[in-house]
């Protein structure tokens, strides 16, 4: 039933809704977004405490088609690749990477991405689509299915979730708003807020949208910190250059103790000499920053070197002299193409 609408598109109020509109109990609605945010649950008779004929009535009418998992990498340092066909038999990539106490799922957001970004490499797939709610949730049911299978989940939790993979969140806008919902919601699946970050290249209008729409993390992904180098890098800012975009940094209505984070790979002789590291110090005074420094992960394909471990660490020093959080961040899943900007599908689709 490829053409029915998928349920697991809708958030909890919508699916009130659409059972009112039918004549029957809110409650009912409830009760199926309960079932959706629950791992195994792939058809409508396993709902076992709606009616059968309701259910018969729901499979003939509706989806819950999720994205099969067609394959599943282990990296020497635990980190896992689940790469997940679409009905339309597209793939998209998410990585489970194990913490100290708890596990953080980076998640997609788009087929592609159409951003561009010199040193990525999902832009050397372009860009093909959207993904819609049920995709993006798709990716932490699964997710927390493997986990289940390994008897993982036993030792520590499936706890934040990053939209740090393939795409750009804000260039799916009402997708990932309403997948974010979802995530939140306490009748379903319940993930912290303080616990999903929402990753940007620097789309200024959405930066400013998200922030009035719905309590989020924001991690910007920066990589410059003057517009010369950052055009460079990273297209979207000639359309959107630093002043804008601290602009909309300063202004995204922070709770109480949250930071803004900013992403910067470490690229050698780009953008990591101590000039570099105090230009950004300057950059970023009027925002409550965390400044998270990223080796880079050197690919054939890609034309740049990661800065030497020494000069990372001077880049940290100057920016702890300055006052910010500023930390290194640990490179997981190099080994199977699962980290950081080295999302790309390479089976066929």
């Amino acid at each position: 039933m490829k053409n029915s609408k998928n349920l697991r598109d809708f958030t909890c109020e919508e699916l009130e809704a659409l059972f009112s509109e039918r004549g029957l109990p809110a409650y009912r609605g409830r009760q199926v977004f309960k079932w959706l945010a629950s791992p195994f649950v792939e058809s409508f008779s396993q709902m076992t405490d709606l009616p059968k004929s309701l259910r018969e009535d729901l499979a003939q009418e509706f989806s819950i088609f999720l994205p099969v998992l067609e394959e599943e990498q282990v990296s020497a340092d635990g980190t896992r690749k689940l790469a997940l066909r679409l009905e339309d038999e597209n793939l998209i990539e998410c990585v489970v990477i194990p913490e100290e106490d708890h596990f953080t799922l980076c998640v997609s957001s788009q087929v592609g991405c159409a951003m561009g970004c010199a040193f990525c490499l999902t832009a050397k797939m372009g860009f093909k689509r959207n993904l819609k709610p049920h995709e993006i949730i798709a990716q932490v049911i699964r997710a927390k299915e493997v986990l289940i299978r390994k008897d993982l989940l036993a030792e520590k939790p499936l706890r934040n979730i990053v939209f740090m993979g393939m795409g750009e969140p804000l260039a799916n806008y009402e997708n990932v708003l309403c997948a974010l919902k979802i995530l939140f919601d306490e009748r379903g699946l319940n993930f912290s807020r303080r616990r999903v970050t929402v990753s940007t290249v620097g789309l200024v209008p959405q930066i400013e949208r998200l922030g009035r729409d719905i309590k989020v993390k924001l991690a910007i992904s920066l990589h410059a910190p003057d517009d010369e180098t950052r055009t460079k890098l990273m297209p979207i800012n000639r359309r959107y250059p630093l002043n804008a975009l601290m602009d909309a940094c300063h202004k995204y209505p922070l709770p109480r103790g949250w930071r803004i984070t900013f992403e910067y790979l470490m690229l050698r002789g780009i953008n990591d000499s101590p000039e570099h590291a105090q230009k950004l110090a300057r950059l970023l005074r009027k925002v409550p920053a965390k400044i998270n420094l990223i080796p880079f992960n050197e690919h054939p394909l890609l034309p740049f070197r990661s800065s030497e471990e020494k000069t990372i660490l001077r880049f940290q020093e100057i920016l702890l002299e300055y006052g910010y959080v500023a930390t290194i961040r640990k490179s997981k899943g190099r080994d199977i193409s699962a980290a950081c900007g080295q999302l790309a599908t390479e089976l066929a689709a």
